[in-house]
């Protein structure tokens, strides 16, 4: 028997002791050091030398990974570890943190049940740091900290003892804050509160291969002082021998993160709507291995020789290979074919996987990440939110015509793998278009096409994707069918802007499920009473609320009005781009009594034509994308810095001196941001870091409006001239 059936073997035994398996993600800013510290923990459960822990970076398997040098998918490694004479089985997953696989991120934290935050010693908390700890906390994933390049603080900045340690608590504070501050609970927030005292924080350098945690300082006899003289002495190859860091995290990693059967009992009702007091809502949080098997897909990936291959959590029962099972959100029905654990450099087949554990599938091909797996019928797990927009876009098409049934196969199973990637197909114009969180997002997505998906193409310059938005309150318009039956009073009005936030950050759900809570969210962020108790549809960050009164069959119509309401905020009046931050009032309406003459023929194009003219009357702006851009420099490129951010029509939002760094803020247009990288590392000879975060959408200045709306009707085949109100009703 190989190593590697001999870890799988092992790791398969240690499943079936629930209470020892840890399932955990790495998360991070980008550059802060997650691959090189998941190196040190693969290292430490013997499946890779010592010499190329930190260098070999084993979790970033594509191609575009290791050429960019940057984590572009989340990956999986199961590992077996000896601690205080008992083995554990950690479940690993690496995650991204460009900004532009955010959703990477959001999915895996759907799969853990605790999380190591790493943050960069010198850098300090970044805006993706902020970000990850929200996402982990959003699913109740308890994390604990590892800082990580100590010794940049001392052989950059030559810090002394007493700024090191300084700077250390300064981090641990401003993590525990962003844990007070996006705690599901205030139990919670303070009970997930991280101490160097109690262990759950630890530092070092996972480059150079070390750490230390009090705990380890207690059993090693390592002082602060030693640690500081190694540093000094810049003799970090001692200091990892006696003090290395996989024990140090792991050890972390099993006292301080849970395992499946605690995290369970609070994380199902978290994640599950159905009723905690049901069979099935029993088994998940018991974590019965024995139940009805039910899990979640997180992850989808393509293989070469076996097809789609699903990541899935287990909440309960037992996955197995030939068994059948429903895919709920699809309706479809499957079997499993082959049931895998995650190892170095692939996987390893087993014939089951118990509950509280992540596993390898093939056979459910037609699922999507986040469809819910189960052999019975039952309510689905809540939906993924991810809570950003895509911002560019791009057109695509198959340098050989023929290819383009395949392209299209290829763009539908990638918007399966990544719900972040937004695909569409227009079959009047025959234009395919991909749009992402920005331009790395879609050139990776373009070489997944080409390389995995063999599928040659080729595409258009990046295009950014822009929003319209109703300003002030419109006029009231009366808008008829073709058969003069029926007869709509509609009016448009801006969403409040803490509304529109509150559904953008997740915390306002678009799909309405609790009318009640829904209302009562709505007050609090400054809606009418009366307007938030009769919301009908929310779509994206637009609403369509009934304010009108004793209409007779206002309720049998009420599914295509809002159908009317849906396909309309998709192309707004201006450009034919999204419709963004407006409601939709409807006022009052006459409707036929017999239902044959308000059929969807005479009522959804009436409305989708009448919604787009009571917005014109509401003098409608265009929106763009924004970026907060975050830039550490030197301070002598301070003045080239500004005028390129000025240039980009940006604007420095904040400048603070750190050591010998200047930490500047912008926010800057998508637009403006194309070559960016190129640029700022030429003005500063190389010398920056810097980081970037999508911001939301901001009126485009009103000198710019009419330029741009043309461009993108020209780019549209739209007549120049925009359309009249009374033209569309």
């Amino acid at each position: 028997m190989g190593r590697k059936e001999r870890m799988a073997k092992k790791a398969r035994e240690i499943m079936e002791k629930t209470e020892n398996v840890r399932n955990i993600g790495i998360a991070a800013h980008i550059d802060h050091g997650k691959t090189t510290l998941s190196d040190n923990l693969i290292y430490g459960a013997g499946l890779m030398s010592g010499e190329l822990a930190g260098q070999e970076l084993v979790m970033d398997t594509m191609e575009e990974e290791q050429e960019r040098g940057i984590t572009i998918e989340s990956a999986n490694i199961s590992m077996v570890y000896e601690f205080d004479d008992d083995e554990y089985l950690i479940n690993l997953i690496d995650t991204p943190g460009h900004v532009d696989f955010g959703g990477e991120v959001t999915r895996a934290m759907r799969a853990v049940d605790g999380c190591v935050i790493v943050v960069g010693a010198v850098e300090g908390i970044m805006p993706q740091t902020e970000t990850v700890v929200r996402q982990a906390l959003k699913e109740k994933v308890k994390p604990i900290l590892y800082i990580n390049k100590v010794d940049r603080l001392i052989t950059e900045l030559q810090v002394d003892e007493e700024e090191l340690q300084k700077r250390l608590i300064d981090t641990i504070k401003e993590v525990n804050q962003l844990i007070r501050n996006y705690a599901p609970t205030k139990e919670l927030a303070k009970e997930w509160q991280m101490t160097v005292e109690d262990g759950s924080v630890a530092f070092g350098s996972a480059l150079y291969n070390w750490g230390i945690s009090k705990p380890y300082m207690e059993k090693t006899g390592i002082t602060f002082k030693d640690i500081y003289k190694y540093l000094k002495e810049d003799n970090q190859k001692e200091l990892a021998k006696k003090s290395p860091v996989y024990p140090v995290v792991l050890d972390m990693v099993i006292k301080h993160l849970p395992n499946p059967k605690e995290s369970q009992k609070y994380r199902i009702p978290e994640i599950w709507k159905g009723d905690p007091k049901s069979e099935e809502g029993r088994m998940m949080k018991e974590c019965d291995k024995k139940g009805k098997t039910i899990m979640l897909v997180t992850n989808l990936e393509k293989d070469p020789h076996v097809g789609q291959v699903a990541t899935a959590r287990i909440y309960s029962g037992t996955a197995r290979e030939g068994q059948e099972v429903k895919l709920l959100n699809t309706h479809a029905e499957a079997k499993i074919q082959q049931v895998s654990i995650s190892m170095e450099a692939g996987r390893k087949q087993v014939k089951d996987i118990p509950a509280g554990n992540i596993a390898a599938l093939t056979g459910i091909g037609d699922s999507f990440s986040g469809e819910t797996v189960s052999e019975i019928d039952m309510i689905p797990f809540e939906s993924i939110e991810h809570h950003s927009d895509p911002v560019v876009t791009k057109s695509i098409e198959p340098e050989n015509p023929k290819e383009l049934p395949k392209l299209i196969k290829a763009m539908r199973e990638i918007e399966k793998e990544d719900p972040t990637i937004s695909v569409e197909i227009n079959e009047e114009t025959g234009e395919y278009r991909l749009s992402g969180q920005g331009e790395l997002h879609l050139e990776v997505t373009e070489e997944k096409i080409r390389k995995y998906k063999k599928v040659k193409c080729s595409t258009s310059q990046p295009i950014v994707v822009y929003r319209e938005q109703s300003t002030q309150k419109s006029q009231e318009l009366k808008p008829k069918t073709p058969n003069r039956h029926n007869q709509f009073v509609i009016q448009a009005e801006p969403l409040e802007e803490g509304i529109a936030k509150a559904i953008q950050e997740g915390e306002i759900e678009q799909e309405i499920k609790d009318k009640k809570k829904l209302a009562e969210q709505l007050r609090e962020h400054g809606m009418d009473k009366k307007l938030a108790k009769n919301i009908w549809s929310i779509k994206r960050d637009n609403m369509l609320i009934n304010e009108s009164k004793g209409v007779q069959y206002l309720n049998e119509a009420k599914d295509l009005i809002v159908q009317a309401f849906e396909e309309a905020v998709e192309e707004g009046p201006l450009a034919r781009e999204k419709l963004s931050r407006t409601k939709i009032l409807v006022k009052d309406a006459s409707l036929h009594e017999d239902a044959v003459h308000r059929g969807p023929a005479q009522v959804i194009p009436t409305l989708k034509k009448g919604i787009k003219a009571t917005v014109l009357t509401g003098k409608p702006k265009l929106l763009e994308p924004k970026k907060k851009i975050y830039i550490d420099t030197p301070q002598e490129f301070i003045g080239e810095i500004t005028k390129d951010i000025r240039n980009r029509r940006g604007k420095v939002e904040n400048m603070e001196q750190k050591g010998r760094t200047t930490k500047v803020t912008t926010k800057v247009p998508v637009a403006e941001t194309f070559g960016f990288s190129s640029d700022i590392r030429s003005i500063t000879q190389g010398k920056a870091l810097w980081s970037q975060e999508y911001y939301g959408y901001e009126p485009l200045p009103k000198s710019l409006q009419r330029e741009k709306i043309m461009e993108i009707r020209k780019r549209k085949g739209l007549k120049e001239q925009i359309p009249k109100p009374e033209e569309l009703i």
